[in-house]
């Protein structure tokens, strides 16, 4: 939805949760670590999750830069979504960061 069709309140608030959102995806793609080994199916795996996070990431940025916020957060939490998966199926490590990820024991 473009800009001009949220109420000023609700632009601002949505704004800053993208905002807020895309930082701390930034610092969980900066901390993924792909541990399956090279050869395995695994890795392939965890190699998909990476570049979907990514994808998501990516177009969460475009969809920001065209104003278009709620494309945007939705893509964001996509992205980290599949970091968040990735690192609780154990493809990622993510030195045991339970702040940025949802680390099952």
């Amino acid at each position: 939805m473009p800009k001009t069709q949220l109420g000023s309140k609700l632009e601002i608030e949505l704004d800053a949760l993208v905002q807020k959102d895309l930082k701390i995806t930034i610092r969980a793609l900066k901390k993924v670590k792909i541990i399956a080994p090279k050869k395995s199916y695994a890795r392939k795996i965890a190699e998909d999750f990476f570049e979907m996070a990514t994808a998501y990431f990516n177009d969460a940025l475009h969809f920001k830069e065209h104003n278009d916020l709620l494309h945007s957060v939705a893509c964001v939490n996509y992205a980290h979504g599949w970091l968040d998966a990735g690192a609780r199926l154990g493809l990622f490590d993510v030195a045991e960061d339970d702040q940025l990820f949802t680390l099952a024991e």
